[in-house]
């Protein structure tokens, strides 16, 4: 499914928190949301999974206006996992899971053999198949993101919104999070914090800064450190190792070099000596 984002601007409170945003996902694609506190990739997802209406622009998919679906229809395209979603613990995680099939129901409607079939398929996607009947809140943060991924997978949805899926998740759930989504083949827009992660799984980083788009492409065509250095306010140091991109990343250093602490100083004698390839 194709997600285009037209010129979306909003405001909350009377203040403009996006402005004239334009951003395109390919079908199949995976798009890393990057940019610091404040510079509303959070807004900006609301405005696709119709949490919050626009105030200017339009947010397509597949070309149909996604604010003038059925709620219903709309549901069934798109997925999505939050970065603070709090569910019934008491239920089980296979019970958690069928409630992604909630877009597809009607009021009176019972779970057919279709249903039942996207629930196993999402258990066993998400490697809940142990735990299935095992209550959620008997599960660790990690396993409970886990059923929550699953229950977004029920829905079978073409697109899947991720807002911040990482958040409070030790290192190996990060990455086995992030693994599964990419290897899900359905068009994924994700907010992440860690520059590290966007630029491992994503196809392309879109940059917001202060609610507009100050770039989008390939991750080492947009995270290089004069970029990061203007959006983060962080000194960068790009390592390309193997195909992979990693980023040291310090604090700037904006003092007068006679009134330079120390550790800047170190920090300025260490990136003259800098060795590795640096884009």
């Amino acid at each position: 499914m194709r997600l285009d984002i037209d010129a979306v601007s909003v405001a909350l409170g009377g203040r403009p928190v996006l402005h004239e945003v334009d951003l395109t996902v390919h079908p199949g694609q995976f798009t890393a949301l990057v940019g610091p506190n404040g510079s509303g990739k959070s807004t900006l997802l609301r405005a696709v999974y119709r949490a919050r209406r626009p105030d200017a622009g339009a947010v397509r998919l597949d070309g149909r206006d996604l604010w003038a679906m059925p709620a219903a229809e709309a549901a069934r395209h798109t997925g999505v996992l939050m970065q603070e979603q709090h569910t019934g613990f008491e239920f089980t995680v296979a019970e958690t899971v069928a409630l992604g099939r909630t877009p597809h129901l009607g009021l009176f409607d019972r779970f057919t053999r279709a249903d039942r079939a996207a629930v196993d398929e999402a258990v066993e996607r998400t490697g809940l198949t142990p735990y299935r009947d095992r209550r959620v809140g008997e599960l660790s943060g990690g396993e409970r993101q886990r059923v929550l991924l699953a229950r977004a997978l029920a829905q079978q949805p073409r697109l899947l919104v991720l807002d911040e899926p990482t958040n409070h998740l030790d290192i190996r759930h990060q990455l086995d999070i992030l693994e599964l989504v990419r290897d899900l083949g359905i068009t994924v827009l994700a907010a992440l914090h860690s520059l590290d992660l966007a630029a491992c799984y994503a196809d392309t980083v879109a940059v917001l800064r202060a609610g507009r788009l100050v770039g989008h492409g390939r991750p080492e065509e947009v995270l290089t450190p004069t970029a990061i250095a203007e959006v983060f306010d962080v000194d960068a140091t790009v390592h390309h190792d193997g195909g992979a991109t990693r980023f040291a990343l310090r604090p700037r250093c904006v003092c007068p070099e006679q009134l330079c602490h120390w550790s800047c100083r170190t920090r300025r004698a260490a990136a003259l000596t800098e060795t590795t390839d640096v884009r």
